[in-house]
């Protein structure tokens, strides 16, 4: 992956460490879903994507740093990771405009709620939320499960059950065009799915995944 990191940042010796740096920060071991496989499949996605962007290369940059600091807190950790771009990036020599762009972006996978018109902020969001239209959507909640295996079976299913109620409740999941028309029908099933696997399994008392 350092080779896809090169074409964005530089070959020096400053780009090369934050690659590496990064490399490593994505294969930390307490990750689950949050691998390098993530970022790989956001970066594709991603890149399919492109032609939807004001700055493409904004868009993968914020990709690289968006879980880049990732203790399973939301919010504070997507605000460390753009801090960490801020503090990695200008020493590879991506100018002051663009630094200030991957930041924003990487603080949107917060909330994954870009404003009308934010082609950037839409492309990196359809993106990293692509996993939930894909063909290994189970293998995606059981790894998010583990990642959050300190969490009681009640308090999880009730914290998942609100995140996937959210992302439902919109016109759409996807804020693209072409995201829409490859994932947005899958997405909702599966996120339905997961949603009623819940249910039952609250009622139940069995595992909730």
């Amino acid at each position: 992956m350092i080779d896809d990191w090169t074409v964005l940042a530089g070959g020096s010796p400053a780009s090369l460490a934050t690659g590496a740096e990064l490399v490593a920060r994505w294969s930390e071991p307490h990750r689950r879903y949050h691998t390098l496989g993530h970022l790989a499949a956001v970066l594709a996605a991603a890149g399919r994507l492109a032609g939807d962007a004001d700055d493409p290369a904004a868009v993968l940059l914020a990709a690289w740093f968006h879980d880049a600091v990732y203790d399973g807190r939301p919010g504070w950790d997507e605000e460390r990771s753009a801090q960490l771009a801020q503090s990695r990036l200008p020493r590879c020599g991506v100018p002051a405009g663009r630094v200030a762009e991957v930041a924003r972006l990487v603080r949107l996978t917060a909330a994954h709620a870009p404003a009308d018109g934010d082609r950037d902020g839409a492309v990196l969001c359809d993106a990293d939320l692509a996993v939930l239209g894909g063909p290994d959507y189970a293998g995606y909640a059981a790894a998010v499960r583990e990642e959050y295996a300190h969490v009681p079976d009640d308090l999880f299913a009730k914290g998942r059950s609100e995140v996937l109620r959210r992302l439902l409740a919109g016109p759409s999941i996807y804020r693209t065009a072409r995201a829409r028309e490859w994932w947005e029908e899958a997405a909702r099933a599966n996120l339905a799915a997961e949603l009623a696997a819940l249910a039952a399994a609250q009622a139940g008392g069995d595992e909730p995944l």
